[in-house]
């Protein structure tokens, strides 16, 4: 069988489900969960994904990147999904955009539905507003802690901020050099107050971490599942396909 490289449009096997998650107000949320081909998931990823109002949605480039190659390279459960409102070529999500507060619900049919399969050792993944999303709303006895990429800061508070730090989870944040709203020295001094939090600098990178794709699917692996060796593979010997996505306006 011919090697070839992993890249962007490149999906590895896995067991790949379309869902859709309840809310407790009574929306229907649509969503993927991939799960390793032939085996169980060493731990589950729930994607909080970027700002909808801002192109944000469970086909966010990392996302897309995460749910293809994680399940096969690090036997990861991933499950994305679209917040109320929010639209992708798996469809649009009931309801409207509510500025974080709704979310909650909808953070919470996520964990639902993960806790419902029986999937282990579940962690929260937030990109930009997701971040805002897992700090606000995500410190609940069934997660094991958040990885955070690019996070604003702009809805989450500080007492918010308070909940993590007395929960003792473990808060990885991955803050790219020249990021718009949230740089590597202010993103130390601003989770200082969380203990448990680690700040991760990404050299040359914006908010958006284009072009450092396997450098964050990297980072995610190392905080959720130490003992898979990163970097992980870039070229792939078995059985894959080729994916376009189309983008959605919202």
């Amino acid at each position: 069988m011919n090697v070839v490289r992993v890249s962007a449009n490149t999906v590895l096997p896995a067991r790949r489900e379309d869902v859709r998650l309840r809310t407790a107000d009574g929306l229907s949320l649509v969503g993927e969960l991939s799960l390793p081909a032939d085996r169980e998931p060493r731990a589950t990823l729930v994607l909080l994904h970027p700002l909808p109002t801002h192109g944000g949605m469970m086909d966010s480039h990392l996302y897309r990147k995460a749910a293809w190659r994680l399940p096969a390279l690090a036997d990861l459960a991933v499950l994305r999904f679209n917040t109320r409102g929010t639209a992708s070529e798996a469809g649009r999500s009931e309801g409207a955009f509510d500025d974080g507060v709704g979310e909650r619900l909808d953070v919470a049919a996520a964990l639902e539905f993960v806790a419902t399969r029986g999937l282990p050792d579940v962690w929260l993944v937030g990109w930009s507003f997701g971040t805002d999303l897992a700090l606000m709303h995500g410190c609940l006895p069934e997660v094991r802690g958040a990885v955070l990429i690019s996070p604003p800061l702009r809805w989450s508070t500080p007492e918010q901020l308070g909940v993590w730090a007395a929960s003792q989870k473990p808060v990885v944040c991955l803050v790219p050099e020249f990021d718009d709203y949230l740089k590597p020295d202010e993103a130390e001094r601003r989770f200082g107050v969380v203990p448990a939090a680690e700040v991760v600098a990404f050299p040359g990178a914006r908010h958006l971490m284009v072009g450092h794709s396997e450098k964050v699917l990297d980072a995610i692996v190392d905080a959720v599942a130490p003992e898979v060796r990163t970097p992980l593979a870039r070229d792939w010997d078995g059985p894959c396909e080729k994916r376009q996505v189309v983008i959605v306006e919202a």
